[in-house]
């Protein structure tokens, strides 16, 4: 059996869900990874009535597809799709099978209205928490337009694959054979990037808002929920709704939440915001702004929304070195993510660059699957909490280097190696890794607001007890202001307490 008793008891009440009969055709070989796909389908043969097997050559072999009876719907696993794309498997099975997807009827018919041939494959990992939300979206436009493929790709079970095509972050996405993207991305973000997405003329004629936050994370969602709390009209523009908490695998520190992941937490404060009279404007990316009798706010489609308060949540996102190589190389060996891109670099070579926590934990994990993990801290000394360390330096494959200043990321097609001076001796020396994974803190979206900001060194804006910054009218919560800590809880905490002061600031004014 390769599903346990919890799982196949949770499936068995998903494919009573089943509309109509789907057929799996497979395309099998003599390696383990074909075997464990045969006892998978054939276990979901075993389970419903509804699902037929039926053997054939696919493009791929090991893989399987999901159709309709009579017709081939488009939807492709090569690999087996357990782990964190188990999800994916059975929203496939039930959306093939005539299930409705919980999308809105708007993105449904932008899907429907697609004109063309186009062809996706997504190269994921299983232990990747960013791929399911690509796949799915994939599978889902597969489903609901006839000239629309997907194939998703495990890495692992196709590594000559992913080496001649030099993938070395997932998910990847190409399309028609050329690479499209990569990297988290929604549904939406995926019909935007395809030239599908809404232009200026959507925002011409609203009305003034009361309060529009910029950003969607926790900060965002907060500050939009109590506002429109209060009655008021209110208004937010998400160039992701999310934000950096989409990004977050294992959050344990949200009270009254023991463990959770960063997009199970965002799904629950998105269907939080729903519940209002929230104006919701996605992938929407805010260009500048302007405080004239009311506060304008420029989107990068042209697009001018006015408010008489504006709550600036931008949050922040992964520091670069800013060395040579770091940009060059972004994907191609230069990495931000262990649990989803640690995977790909199994048996190699590869450094994680700071010392704190977070780049501690990340050469934790990456040592049980990597050959071997430099760490390069620039002070004398690891940052990161007593016990991590401890664990770190009880590792046999791990090197921890200290005053370590990286120079240089090196390679030619990929990375090959880095470069860095010892700040004591002030020797260059350089290690011939396979990846770089980049740990060294956050910096704050602010860059994109004029001077009339006050800002800490770093960028942070500068905030009062109500959350107001230096400009009347504007308020700014999260990671993007200059609050001690960064955490989700604290994030939530700032945004009330700008929506409250925005309101107050309302009733004054």
């Amino acid at each position: 059996m390769l599903l346990d008793a919890n799982i196949k008891a949770q499936l068995e009440q998903y494919l009573q869900l089943l509309e109509s009969d789907i057929l799996l055709k497979v395309s099998a070989g003599e390696d383990k990874v074909s075997h464990d796909m045969l006892r998978l389908v054939d276990e979901l043969a075993t389970m419903s009535p509804r699902i037929k097997v039926e053997t054939t050559e696919l493009e791929r072999t090991p893989s399987f597809s999901v159709n309709r009876i009579g017709e081939d719907t488009g939807v492709t696993f090569a690999g087996v799709p357990l782990g964190h794309e188990f999800t994916s498997l059975v929203l496939a099975l039930l959306q093939v099978s005539g299930r409705a997807p919980k999308v809105d009827e708007k993105v449904i018919e932008q899907i429907k209205n697609i004109k063309g041939d186009y062809h996706f494959e997504s190269y994921i990992s299983l232990s990747c928490h960013n791929c399911p939300d690509v796949v799915q979206a994939l599978n889902v436009m597969s489903v609901l337009n006839e000239g629309i493929t997907h194939t998703m790709i495990d890495g692992a079970a196709y590594k000559e694959e992913v080496e001649s095509k030099q993938i070395m972050a997932v998910p990847t996405v190409f399309l028609n054979g050329e690479e499209f993207g990569g990297g988290r991305m929604t549904l939406e973000e995926i019909l935007n990037k395809m030239g599908s997405g809404p232009d200026a003329a959507e925002f011409a004629d609203k009305d003034p808002y009361d309060v529009l936050v910029v950003g969607g994370g926790p900060a965002g969602a907060s500050a939009a929920i109590y506002a429109a709390r209060k009655g008021i009209r209110t208004g937010l523009i998400a160039e992701r709704f999310g934000g950096q908490v989409m990004d977050t695998m294992g959050i344990e520190n949200f009270i009254s939440v023991p463990k959770t992941e960063g997009p199970k937490l965002v799904a629950s404060l998105e269907e939080h915001v729903k519940d209002y009279d929230i104006d919701v404007m996605n992938l929407q990316r805010a260009r500048s702004l302007e405080k004239k009798d009311l506060v304008e706010i420029e989107l990068e489609n042209g697009a001018i929304l006015k408010s008489k308060t504006v709550i600036l949540s931008t949050g922040a996102r992964w520091r670069n070195v800013g060395v040579p190589g770091e940009k060059e190389f972004k994907n191609k060996g230069v990495a931000y993510c262990p649990h989803c891109d640690g995977p790909l670099f199994e048996g190699k070579r590869v450094a994680v660059i700071g010392g704190g926590n977070s780049g501690v934990e990340a050469a934790i994990d990456l040592a049980g699957i990597v050959k071997h993990v430099t760490v390069l801290e620039f002070n004398a000394e690891l940052k990161a909490d007593a016990v991590l360390q401890k664990r770190l330096h009880s590792l046999p494959n791990v090197t921890v280097v200290t005053n370590a200043q990286t120079q240089e990321i090196t390679g030619t097609d990929t990375v090959n190696g880095i470069t860095y001076m010892d700040r004591e001796t002030e020797e260059v020396k350089h290690v011939e890794l396979e990846g770089v994974f980049v740990q060294i803190g956050l910096v704050p979206n602010t860059e994109w607001l004029g001077e009339e900001f006050e800002r800490t060194r770093i960028g942070e804006l500068v905030v009062d007890k109500q959350g107001a910054t230096s400009v009347p009218g504007v308020f700014a919560a999260g990671d993007c202001t200059d609050t001690m800590f960064k955490q989700i809880i604290i994030s939530m905490g700032s945004g009330a307490t700008a929506a409250l002061g925005a309101f107050d600031y309302l009733i004054r004014n």
